[in-house]
């Protein structure tokens, strides 16, 4: 079996080949942690596990490493820390275990590594100096800049021409920058703002030199994949690549990631989710009405590559789809003693999880546990499922009434069997009638 890419810097697919003796490398761009994670944040999550998954079944759990990062200095983690009246710290603290736990209820296994920005200060201090040594950046007024018309390869990535990056791009005109698109890699610290020791005065680190310093640091170059979501093409993957490679003389952006992969956007009904908009939903909020698996199942269902509308049908879909599975599973008792491969055929194929999602549909009951493990489903105890945690006082009421109402529909006491179901459903229970009996979940 092959593992095949869809790479964008090539825009093509392209078949993976791990470097000889070296464990598979993979990078994600992980939150700023100041605040509570949306759904669209939690996409790349769910989509690269899955990748992280497949990797381990292909090379073994040793054999990969997974870095995803927090950027834990930012402007906004700045505000709101000065608003609280409180280090930093407390704010990306607060909000990364959060985060970690938000995704750990969507099943998504924890990374090798979760490097933070301000672990890594000495880090991008010493790629700044050699940027600066190799001629693509210069200091002024405080700041460190990196030249964009200094680096050869500047727009591999997206494709685009400097000239189309300053036109089509938001880009800060200040008297220090020799350039348009330069864009900072070290800015004096303002007033109470966190700050570091540099070479250029005490300040903090541009945001995209967090990333190529962490990443260099944790998992070393090349690396393999390095993945995210779309709108992170330019500039922040960019400007990593720029970044990268131009600390150590090259043009070529192999240097830095060998292959790149792009999830594609989430919107709301349709929408843009925005702030603007009122349309924002958060993970969080969310887990407190679905499970996780649930909200996983959703972010699964369209190819990674394809944008994906949430809405609340796909939600009901979602659930009624493990509700099934499920259900063949709690039919069948027993585990398989052998897996299909089809669900990691199609994973393989990059990345394809509606067809995967559709092959677990055409397993055998007792394959399902086997096969959903890939894709971090199905891997609770069907009873559970349906019970979704329920006390033992409850469990027991509900299994009397489920006894009551099939002894009035055995003796076509149907009014009495339709009372029974109202008082389930007042107890948010959901009865599944089929052939075999009857069983239930919590609504």
């Amino acid at each position: 079996m092959s593992l095949q890419i869809h790479d964008t810097l090539k825009r093509a697919k392209r078949r993976f080949e791990p470097r000889e003796g070296q464990p598979v490398s993979l990078y994600v761009c992980g939150p700023t942690v100041w605040n509570y994670a949306h759904i669209g944040n939690a996409r790349p999550v769910v989509v690269f596990d899955v990748l992280f998954r497949l990797l381990r079944r292909l090379y073994g759990e040793e054999g990969v490493i997974y870095a995803r990062n927090f950027t834990d200095v930012d402007d906004k983690i700045n505000a709101k820390a000065a608003a609280e009246g409180v280090d930093i710290s407390v704010i990306t603290g607060r909000f990364a275990d959060i985060y970690e736990a938000d995704m750990a209820a969507l099943g998504a296994l924890p990374p090798t590594h979760s490097p933070r920005a301000t672990a890594h200060i000495p880090q991008m201090v010493d790629q700044i100096e050699a940027l600066i040594q190799q001629g693509v950046a210069y200091a002024a007024e405080g700041h460190v800049l990196f030249d964009t018309t200094a680096y050869r390869a500047y727009g591999a990535l997206s494709g685009r021409s400097l000239d189309d990056m300053i036109a089509g791009a938001r880009v800060e005109v200040a008297p220090y920058k020799r350039n348009p698109a330069d864009f900072v890699l070290w800015k004096p610290s303002k007033g109470s703002e966190p700050r570091w020791p540099s070479p250029w005065g005490e300040g903090r680190p541009g945001w995209h030199i967090e990333c190529s310093a962490m990443a260099q640091t944790v998992l070393g170059l090349p690396i393999d994949i390095h993945g995210g979501g779309h709108d992170l093409i330019f500039p922040h993957h960019e400007n990593e690549i720029a970044q990268a490679c131009g600390a150590h003389g090259s043009d070529d952006p192999a240097t830095y990631a060998r292959y790149w992969m792009h999830n594609g956007f989430l919107d709301m009904d349709g929408e843009k989710m925005s702030k603007s908009l009122g349309n924002v939903v958060l993970v969080h909020d969310l887990l407190k009405h679905y499970p996780g698996e649930v909200i996983r199942w959703a972010l699964l269902s369209g190819h990674y590559r394809s944008p994906l509308d949430w809405t609340e049908s796909l939600l009901d879909q979602s659930r009624k789809a493990l509700d099934r599975l499920y259900g063949v599973m709690q039919r069948a008792g027993g585990l398989a003693d052998e897996t299909d491969t089809s669900v990691t055929d199609a994973l393989a194929d990059d990345l394809n999880t509606p067809r995967a999602i559709a092959a677990l549909f055409e397993l055998d009951g007792a394959q399902l546990k086997a096969a959903g493990a890939i894709l971090g489903l199905l891997q609770q105890d069907p009873d559970a499922w349906f019970e979704g945690g329920v006390t033992d006082e409850l469990r027991a009421e509900v299994e009397a009434l489920i006894a009551e109402r099939i002894t009035a529909r055995t003796a076509r006491d149907w009014a009495a069997a339709d009372r029974i179901r109202d008082r389930l459903t007042a107890l948010n229970i959901v009865v599944m009638d089929s052939p075999t009996g009857a069983t239930w979940r919590m609504g």
